[in-house]
């Protein structure tokens, strides 16, 4: 791979650690996701992660700093509105 340059942290681990970005996202997640979606992949994520640390530990730390650095929360936030209330006070 000499020669080429990562422009960014995905581009680095594809070049430095043959990972592409929908290896990332497994650990990341990915915003908009629903909190069912978000469990189903982070229990794939887990499962992954257990055989990387007995079979490439240096993925496997990797992959649990994608962890720690996820977006949060990765679903959009509900909208919340609240109604205003006008007090008169006597003067």
């Amino acid at each position: 791979m000499a020669g080429q340059r990562a422009l960014n942290e995905d581009e680095f681990a594809e070049l430095a650690l043959g990972v592409d970005s929908e290896f990332t996202r497994l650990f990341t997640g990915v915003p908009g996701e629903s909190e069912s979606e978000c469990e189903a992949r982070t229990d794939a994520a887990a499962d992954v992660l257990v055989d990387l640390r007995r079979e490439d530990p240096a993925l496997a730390a990797f992959a649990e700093r994608l962890m720690d650095r996820a977006p949060v929360p990765l679903r959009r936030p509900a909208v919340i509105r609240r109604t205003t209330s006008v007090e008169r006070v006597a003067a």
